[in-house]
């Protein structure tokens, strides 16, 4: 067992090698974790994490993290002081959060592409969290440095996170499958708090049935919401299940959305049942930022001290959100002398089609699609773009490599030649950026078309801000 002499000491070194992390971008810095870790240890984790009052919230999914993170933390400061990270997802990063913070309340963005490097059941252990946030969990993440690993590996490590879990609360979206059983499991031993849509005001373009994550047979669908996420059952009797907070009405206005909030869940932190209903104002983000809004409000009422303010805090941060929450890069339209250009990240299918809906709103006549290619043994990313670029049906394709492989994003552009003829090839050099998004900002700027949109792989963040600013500044 460590000695609580070398803890201490590791602790005071870390605490004085700390303020070096503000050399670091984001958030989640781990240079003062980094030294305690290893001082002191991995496990010595544990006896930070014991400073904690209330405990630690851990978020995790394929998408959203960021974002409900960053949510989370607006709302929860609101209403007590609260440690958090986001962005750097490493044990380290919670390490620093620990030493170097103040609150008796966590909130942590913790990433997870595999057991190897993500280490889920051991950050379970040693931080001991009284939450996990499930957002979404889909196959587009599932490679780690440049290796392909198995879905079903990817999506153990991120039922390790909760697994060992015997006290708090799962928060989890029970419109996914994939989440759902997750919080199903493990309803013997902590309480569930699920979340979702339930309005018929928001419907995919698309979707995309997928296996039962219980027997592996296809599970029927009676609403597509976004991609594998809608109502679901199964013949071994697996179905979406019931929601404890959930949208039941949207308004769409072309700058703004109304969402009408219903929650009925358990309070960990007061030890009993809450009940709200208001309407909040967003900004027209996303339909996937419903998502994100759904999780941090579900996991807000679920472990704020102070459950009296549940809807004056979310209505506070709502109703005052601007578009700069989001993380840089993310797909926005901006309006260019009349022409509207909806541009942003769309790595994989789910983000993709998100992008597909939220320009739907705007396009009102031809459309252009300027594609931006992933890379070698990424095809299917490929194929999911594929399927929302048809669903589109855009008047004209330009297709541009996204990644570093010119050959490859030639071989994706003769399969999107057999469906579109008079489609366009760039083959823009990776390594040469700033030609590549100068060309990129002169095709959109001089399109035949009034609505175009150009999503797809590149850089995740500069590229795409680049090109927007570009947009609107020139």
């Amino acid at each position: 067992m460590m000695s609580s002499f070398k803890i201490s000491a590791a602790k005071l070194i870390a605490k004085v090698g700390g303020p070096f992390s503000k050399l670091g971008s984001g958030s989640g810095k781990s240079f003062a974790g980094i030294i305690f870790t290893r001082i002191a240890g991995v496990d010595a984790v544990s006896e930070l994490s014991k400073d904690m009052g209330i405990g630690s919230i851990i978020l995790t999914g394929t998408n959203g993290k960021t974002t409900t993170t960053t949510l989370l933390i607006k709302l929860l400061s609101s209403d007590t002081q609260i440690r958090s990270s986001f962005e750097s997802n490493t044990i380290n990063a919670i390490a620093s959060a620990f030493i170097q913070q103040k609150g008796d309340l966590g909130v942590f963005e913790y990433g997870i592409r595999n057991i190897k490097y993500g280490i889920p059941d051991t950050v379970q252990r040693v931080v001991d969290p009284i939450g996990v946030v499930y957002t979404t969990i889909s196959p587009e993440h599932a490679q780690v440095a440049g290796v392909k690993n198995p879905f079903e590996d990817y999506y153990k490590a991120k039922r390790l996170l909760s697994q060992g879990m015997k006290r708090g609360v799962i928060v989890t979206n029970a419109d996914d499958p994939r989440t759902a059983l997750l919080g199903l499991d493990k309803e013997k031993d902590v309480t569930v708090n699920y979340y979702g849509i339930e309005t018929d005001d928001i419907e995919d373009i698309n979707g995309n049935a997928v296996e039962c994550p219980r027997c592996g047979e296809t599970l029927n669908y009676s609403k597509f919401i976004l991609n594998h996420r809608g109502v679901y059952t199964c013949s071994c009797g697996f179905k979406r299940p019931e929601l404890n907070v959930k949208v039941t009405d949207v308004e769409f206005n072309p700058d703004s959305w109304k969402l009408t909030i219903d929650g009925d869940l358990f309070n960990y932190t007061v030890s009993k049942n809450v009940k709200f209903n208001f309407d909040i104002t967003v900004p027209a983000f996303g339909f996937h930022n419903i998502y994100n809004t759904l999780a941090s409000i579900t996991t807000y009422a679920t472990f704020t001290p102070k459950v009296e303010n549940i809807e004056s805090t979310s209505k506070s941060v709502f109703n005052n959100l601007d578009m700069s929450f989001i993380p840089p890069g993310r797909f926005e339209v901006v309006d260019i002398g009349g022409k509207f250009v909806g541009l942003g990240q769309g790595d994989n299918g789910d983000a993709a089609k998100i992008n597909a809906m939220f320009m739907n709103q705007y396009v009102d006549g031809p459309l252009e699609f300027i594609y931006t290619t992933p890379d070698v043994d990424e095809e299917e990313i490929f194929d999911d773009h594929f399927e929302v670029i048809k669903s589109m049906n855009p008047a004209h394709v330009i297709v541009v490599p996204g990644r570093e492989s010119i050959d490859k994003a030639h071989e994706y552009y003769e399969l999107i030649k057999e469906e579109f003829p008079d489609a366009e090839f760039y083959p823009l050099s990776y390594s040469e950026m700033d030609v590549r998004i100068k060309k990129l900002v002169e095709l959109a700027r001089n399109s035949d078309y009034n609505y175009v949109i150009m999503t797809g792989c590149g850089e995740e963040q500069a590229m795409w801000e680049r090109i927007k600013r570009n947009l609107i500044d020139n």
